[in-house]
């Protein structure tokens, strides 16, 4: 009798698959089986929940009043109620399907955000756990494919790509407008949110920021670096998340639709680093940062990139010598639009650049630079010369001129003899009457060692034609 009675308790909990009639998981029950752990290492951010996925039958879904037309003593119970309502799940793809339910679900929705921004009352804890589940059960789920995987092309330019709009925005965008107010009100129980908003809750929201769609992404960016503001115990756990991301994106993918967005989220993260700079955040720029200098798809987010590094280096003048020498590790070989791209984080690097740091790295530096100068491509060579117009690089280039002018001396005489566009032969010239009034004798020594070089080179090219006319006189003899 005991046993049996054992065996009809187990089997009570699947009777509705662990959710009640609405589609709704109670409170406590997000990390339980109702709700799995996000898959880090995948694009995709599966979420299994009650129900997922399955409309609703039309009667289950009730109109709600609104929360001016009932008394400030219910509000609290209609509010769990339009909770509960919005964790429907709809096909968005069939716009003539069930729109009654879902216009009463994106009603509910706008309500809750009204409700939250208004601050017309304190949520209830409960209530507060129901949001967050609610959110959780809309935002978390498998994204779209990536268009380079539906069409198998690895070698698909990424700039060209149209961008990827989810059908589902029109009830995703109320989520996210929710989730933010929520965050972000003064009326939030920040004890009853730190719960709620836990560190899973964060690694799947980070999950997110490799959808397509940029309107997602965008509202993912204000959110989270909300949370990183208003909540510090997750600080230390999103900084490490997203190293996690870049390092894969860096090693492994070298896709990942919001690197651009996790960038500015950095950007003000390293902004506000304090002084001295903890040496976790030094080993992030070492081992994260300057490598992101190295996938090809550099130019989609190359502005917050070199903004992430050059906060580094105003932060800490001693880190210049580190980001030079990591931007010329990582110097592109064959993409002339990335060395352009490189060329001017360089110059904004160098206008941070202390003498002393300067003096470190000046001479690989300026190899570099004299390889870019005879670039058979205008726009690198153009962009090597236009950095004598900047007056912090030309004093720290003045101050070591007797090093850095015999680097750079014959590759500016190439130009000027024979590079074929003529924007670039003019700032040589230009740039050549600079360092030749910087210091006249120096040039001149210079000059006379270019001069001598040139005739060694041309007699030692006389020498090996003779050989080989004297190979082909002896070959055709012995024939």
């Amino acid at each position: 009798m005991l046993n049996k009675f054992i065996k009809r308790r187990q089997r009570k909990p699947f009777k509705s698959d662990g959710g009640n009639d609405l589609g709704f998981i109670p409170p406590g029950n997000r990390n339980s089986s109702a709700v799995s752990t996000s898959n880090h290492t995948s694009r995709t951010t599966p979420l299994s929940v009650a129900n997922y996925g399955v409309p609703p039958p039309s009667a289950t879904v009730e109109t709600l009043p609104m929360f001016r037309d009932v008394p400030a003593s219910e509000r609290q119970t209609l509010f769990l109620r339009k909770v509960q309502v919005s964790c429907f799940q709809f096909d968005m793809s069939d716009a003539l399907k069930m729109m009654r339910e879902k216009e009463i679900k994106r009603q509910s929705l706008v309500e809750l955000v009204d409700f939250v921004q208004s601050g017309s009352g304190k949520i209830t804890e409960t209530n507060q756990e129901g949001i967050i589940k609610m959110i959780s059960i809309n935002i978390f789920r498998c994204l779209a494919p990536a268009s380079h995987e539906n069409t198998g092309s690895q070698n698909m330019d990424l700039e060209e790509e149209e961008p990827y709009m989810d059908l589902a925005w029109p009830h995703l965008q109320l989520v996210y407008e929710l989730l933010l107010r929520y965050v972000v009100s003064s009326d939030t129980d920040t004890k009853v949110a730190k719960r709620c908003i836990d560190h899973l809750f964060v690694l799947q929201l980070l999950d997110l920021f490799d959808s397509e769609d940029p309107r997602e992404r965008e509202y993912l960016k204000t959110i989270l670096h909300r949370i990183y503001g208003k909540f510090m115990v997750h600080r230390p756990c999103i900084r490490k998340a997203i190293n996690n991301i870049f390092y894969r994106f860096i090693y492994e993918t070298e896709r990942h639709s919001g690197i651009g967005e996790l960038l500015e989220i950095l950007g003000s993260i390293i902004n506000g680093f304090a002084l001295p700079m903890k040496e976790e955040h030094k080993l992030f720029l070492v081992r994260a940062l300057i490598p992101m200098h190295k996938p090809k798809s550099i130019s989609l987010y190359h502005q917050q990139l070199s903004y992430c590094t050059i906060q580094f280096v105003e932060k800490d003048y001693k880190l210049a010598d580190t980001v030079i020498r990591g931007l010329l590790k990582f110097w592109p070989v064959t993409n002339c639009q990335k060395e352009v791209l490189f060329l001017g984080e360089l110059e904004e690097v160098l206008e941070a650049t202390q003498a002393a740091e300067f003096q470190r790295c000046m001479v690989p530096l300026f190899r570099q630079i004299a390889r870019c100068l005879n670039s058979s491509h205008f726009q690198v060579a153009e962009r090597a010369l236009f950095l004598w117009n900047n007056d912090h690089i030309v004093g720290l280039i003045a101050q070591n001129r007797s090093i850095i002018l015999p680097i750079i001396f014959d590759a500016l005489e190439k130009n000027i003899q024979s590079h074929w566009n003529q924007a670039v032969h003019r700032l040589t010239v230009n740039v050549r009457k600079m360092l030749s009034a910087m210091d006249t004798e120096l040039f001149e020594e210079c000059r006379r060692q270019y001069t001598e070089k040139e005739v060694r080179a041309k007699e030692k090219e006389e020498r090996r034609e003779l050989k080989w006319h004297r190979l082909a006189a002896a070959a055709a003899q012995g024939g």
